[in-house]
């Protein structure tokens, strides 16, 4: 069962590109965000880690969409030669909400297929002793258990 991580980001390599994209904190923004990701990896060069981009992504913003009163959601996406880290940013520095025990109803497991896919994924608070925002973040990287086959 994954559990709420919170350690620093990863740490950077020497050669990576960094991309924002924001939306409304809307129903729409999970769709929105993930395919932007997505493309962002096929234009990149990451096309086997597009999926599971996509997949992660759509499920940390439903999280800020369904458990923050945000205004708006940021993704932060940093490309380099071996991979990619994806943070999800928000104004609301709330402890992460825990999936429930596996059931059969529905929610409640996309931090458990974050953590199946992810290399590594953590929290980080930003604003000192009282946070004024958080970024949830995951890390896939080329070869390791998020690749797809694009074919």
């Amino acid at each position: 069962m994954p559990t709420a991580l919170v350690r620093p980001a990863p740490p950077g390599t020497i050669s990576t590109t960094s991309y924002r994209l924001s939306t409304a904190n809307a129903d729409t923004a999970p769709a929105v965000l993930r395919d932007l990701v997505g493309a962002l990896l096929r234009t990149t060069g990451h096309e086997t880690l597009a999926e599971s981009a996509r997949l992660c992504t759509s499920e940390v913003v439903t999280n800020v969409y369904r458990h923050t009163c945000a205004l708006l959601v940021h993704v932060e996406v940093t490309v380099d030669a071996q991979g990619v880290t994806v943070y999800v940013h928000d104004d609301q520095p709330r402890d992460l909400p825990m999936p429930p025990e596996m059931s059969d109803g529905e929610g409640g497991l996309g931090l458990y297929l974050v953590n199946d896919f992810a290399e590594s994924w953590g929290t980080t608070f930003y604003g000192g002793l009282i946070p004024k925002s958080k970024a949830v973040w995951f890390r896939l990287v080329e070869g390791g258990r998020a690749t797809h086959d694009p074919a």
